[in-house]
């Protein structure tokens, strides 16, 4: 055997014996039964969480040795994981509100440079210079460091993916909100967002050629369209379907968000046609009735990755993946669920009942519709019954009451859409995202989404948002900066039915 492969075996055993060591750690503290102790109220498990912090998170180097210092041994990030691993929801919290309290930022540190930094105002300017880029190493998390070695150790990026999913799960449910915890939160996004730039993303094509696994993960994972059966996904993937995810080297075989597409005639006002039917499922595919591209279903299917920008990319790469592929095609659409609608509407009937405008919600005869449907009395009574009718999505067993509320539940929906805000942008998320990418609100769509969880959610209302590539930039400059919303006419005339019928 040649000195080299000598070389590479020894190398290779002393890395098995370190995983293996790193593992009868993590046993050994098993045999504590640590998970069977409550972390508040037992000292021993304060102090096994501190030793085992103290033991993997490294100091920062000085400022004069931050490039020169060695990494810490790769068993601390393991003995870290493994850590974790093991304990329960609650031990979590704890382990991390104490990683983030007790191994963040110097704060006195920075605060005497800061102070520093105000002195030497009157020096030169390399001094200036100088101390900012001290203050500025002083302000880097003690754990930084720790994550940073934890991503190149493997399965890391997907250990880390999955602490930041915990982090925002602590801080939605209320359950910890500390300045300490939104810190740690914050550096660990803005890694993962250097760790996942688009340059460092792959884009895959899904078919039904595409590994089991794959094709499995790309069922469980959709979120907007529940995939029903193994028929039904080969459809998504199959003639006149496009399937494409985003992937990354270091979470082989996790697809990190998945767009689907309908490749049609005509930019389709439905979703029944699209995920369906299954006329067409070993059909060929006529590229002479292809003019179109609708993005039907983009789902994220990592929680730990929320707000790191993957799905505009995507939808970019992907139109330009289609133009190569269909160089005549020049219509780009999404076909939107309206997420939200259903429970706004609610609230909004409930607020005008308690302000006794009920009457400017619906037109005289549409109210009249409404009562001789239900025997309801005019007034309060009718618009109670309103409100259950839409909270049972009983109405839309009822031919005249579909004909009857169509155009008042069109503009209530376009009003939704186009009117309410959150801090001066569109109040539903669905929108705020693709009016960030620059598509126009184009068209809303009645009795788009008939299945039960369409009616529940949007009263079976969808909404095209039209990508015209020209105007992309544009918009998406004049939504961001103005928050101006690029609207049709057809929506901007439904818009303005709803200020004249609400006296706004």
């Amino acid at each position: 055997m040649t000195p080299f492969h000598l070389s590479t075996v020894a190398r290779s055993l002393l890395k098995s014996y370190r995983h293996r060591a790193v593992l009868k750690t993590i046993h050994g503290l098993r045999l504590w039964d640590f998970q069977s102790m409550h972390p508040r109220s037992s000292i021993a498990g304060h102090e096994l969480m501190e030793e085992i912090l103290r033991k993997t998170v490294a100091p920062l180097p000085s400022y004069e040795m931050r490039d020169k210092s060695p990494p810490p041994p790769e068993s601390n990030s393991l003995e870290f994981m493994h850590f974790y691993k093991s304990l329960e929801k609650e031990q979590r919290l704890e382990f991390l509100e104490k990683l983030s309290h007790d191994f963040g930022v110097d704060h006195r540190w920075a605060s005497d440079l800061a102070a520093k930094l105000l002195e030497a105002q009157v020096r030169d300017v390399a001094t200036i210079l100088q101390v900012e880029d001290r203050l500025r190493y002083s302000l880097t998390p003690r754990y930084r460091q720790l994550l940073t070695h934890i991503s190149r150790v493997q399965g890391g990026v997907k250990f880390l993916v999955d602490l930041r999913a915990d982090l925002i799960e602590f801080a939605s449910s209320k359950i910890s909100d500390s300045p300490h915890m939104r810190d740690l939160n914050s550096t660990l996004k803005a890694l993962l967002s250097e760790w996942f730039s688009v340059g460092l993303l792959r884009l895959e094509r899904i078919t039904w050629q595409s590994p089991c696994e794959i094709l499995q993960k790309i069922s469980q994972y959709e979120a907007v369209h529940p995939v029903r059966n193994w028929t039904d996904l080969k459809r998504r993937v199959g003639p006149n379907r496009r399937c494409y995810a985003f992937t990354h080297a270091s979470m082989p075989g996790e697809p990190l968000v998945v767009l689907h597409v309908a490749l049609t005639e005509d930019i389709a006002n439905n979703i029944q046609g699209i995920v369906r039917e299954f006329a067409t499922l070993d059909a060929d595919e006529d590229v002479n009735k292809i003019n179109a591209a609708i993005f039907y279903s983009i789902s994220s299917t990592q929680a730990g990755l929320q707000g790191v920008e993957l799905g505009n990319y995507l939808i970019k790469r992907v139109v330009r993946e289609l133009q190569s592929e269909f160089p005549h095609m020049a219509q780009f659409s999404s076909l939107s669920p309206i997420p939200g609608f259903s429970l706004w509407l609610q609230g909004a009937l409930g607020q005008h009942k308690k302000e006794g405008r009920a009457t400017e919600l619906l037109s005289e005869q549409e109210w009249r519709e409404v009562e001789d449907v239900t025997g309801a009395a005019p007034g309060a009574p009718a618009l109670e019954a309103l409100r259950r009718l839409i909270s049972t999505s009983e109405w839309i067993h009822s031919d005249r009451l579909v004909r009857a509320l169509e155009p008042a539940l069109m503009r209530l929906c376009a009003w939704y859409l186009f009117g309410e805000k959150r801090r001066g942008y569109a109040l539903n998320p669905v929108a705020n995202f693709h009016l960030q990418n620059g598509a126009t609100m184009w068209r809303l769509n009645w009795q788009a989404d008939t299945s039960p969880r369409g009616i529940a959610n949007s009263c079976g209302i969808m909404v095209n948002y039209r990508y015209f590539l020209q105007e992309t930039g544009t918009n998406s400059i004049a939504y961001l900066h103005n928050k101006v919303i690029k609207a049709s006419e057809q929506v901007l005339g439904l818009v303005s039915q709803f200020q004249r019928n609400s006296k706004l």
